[in-house]
């Protein structure tokens, strides 16, 4: 057998990707409104009928909660947009509908956009790790690591935790609370975020009622929630993804090889904002989200691994630590390979 020896694709310099990704960063007000309009009206009328079905069916409430929570993650697409500066040229307008959406959403804007912009500035740099991330922990950390943090590792990172329990947990409870190290604008936009979120509930209850609010609104949310965390960890969290010290760490490879190209059906693609070009994503945030893909199909060189799909990111639900040695994800059950060697 002979050894493989194809080379290794390597990133392309600054200037070919600034010059790549830099005709598709100037957002465009029609698309934009249309998006608007295609997301959020449709959300409303769901939301409407998913009230109306109550007194004929829960299953039917149930049915509509589906494409009802599509439309959501579509909406926080537009927010996640608005938090990097790129759905609007008026930086006015991104943080007016950043709001908004962010209401809808369950999401502080302010806030979630600086630990977003955190999560963009250091992305698979081992050393700065923790802000707006997946919570990761080397074989090696987690081999020197008390009982007591094992324990609490093994507790976050059973999928249960993360994409059932998990999610509406932080979108009703840890999103109420201010962070305590933030700057005083981010800790306000929780306050005023659950002043708005107070008084949605007030009106609900006055005109439909409070459980029946809930009752649609929680339904949503617990289908919603857990796609959106899915698709936050399957774009960092696949096998070959990238992690280095800070001292090796670049920009470019941590972007284009440390985030996946998640090639969706098309209807997944459209309700998810096309963020499964994540690789484009993290390469240039300005990048609005209708214009993704056509950076991707017409700079298919950006690409630098395999595209995930559904059913190959489904092993991605194994993986739990990051293997410095071997420069790949891998399960607790590697351990056992290691402590027998």
């Amino acid at each position: 057998m002979t050894a493989d020896t194809t080379p290794t694709p390597q990133p392309p310099s600054q200037n070919a990707w600034r010059r790549a990704v830099a005709a598709y960063e100037r957002p465009s007000l029609l698309r934009s409104l249309w998006q608007i309009t295609n997301s959020v009206i449709p959300y409303v009328a769901l939301w409407w009928l998913m009230y109306l079905s109550l007194d004929v069916s829960i299953g039917l409430t149930i049915a509509l909660a589906v494409p009802a929570a599509g439309f959501l993650v579509r909406i926080f697409i537009i927010f996640h947009d608005c938090g990097h500066g790129s759905f609007f040229i008026s930086h006015r307008a991104n943080n007016a509908l950043g709001f908004v959406t962010g209401v809808l959403t369950f999401t502080p804007y302010y806030a979630w956009r600086r630990e977003h912009a955190i999560h963009h500035a250091t992305s698979g740099d081992l050393d700065r790790r923790d802000i707006g991330d997946i919570w990761t922990l080397t074989v090696q950390e987690y081999l020197e690591a008390s009982w007591w943090l094992r324990l609490r590792y093994r507790v976050f990172r059973n999928p249960m935790v993360l994409f059932v329990i998990g999610p509406p947990l932080m979108f009703f409870l840890w999103h109420r609370i201010p962070p305590p190290k933030a700057p005083r604008r981010e800790k306000l936009s929780v306050l005023w975020t659950n002043l708005a979120l107070v008084g949605v509930l007030a009106t609900m209850g006055f005109t439909i009622g409070l459980r029946s609010y809930v009752i649609v609104q929680g339904m949503i949310m617990l289908i919603g929630g857990p796609v959106a965390v899915w698709l936050f960890y399957v774009q960092h969290q696949f096998e070959d993804t990238y992690w280095k010290h800070h001292d090796s760490w670049q920009y470019a490879p941590a972007c284009l090889q440390g985030s996946s190209f998640y090639k969706l059906p098309k209807i997944a693609q459209w309700f998810t904002g096309n963020i499964g070009f994540h690789h484009i994503h993290h390469l240039s945030p300005r990048v609005p989200n209708y214009y993704l893909e056509r950076c991707h199909r017409e700079h298919p060189d950006l690409l630098m691994g395999e595209p995930l799909t559904f059913w190959s990111s489904l092993r991605s639900l194994g993986f739990r630590l990051w293997d410095e040695e071997h420069g790949r994800m891998v399960g607790f059950r590697h351990l056992k390979t290691i402590r027998t060697t």
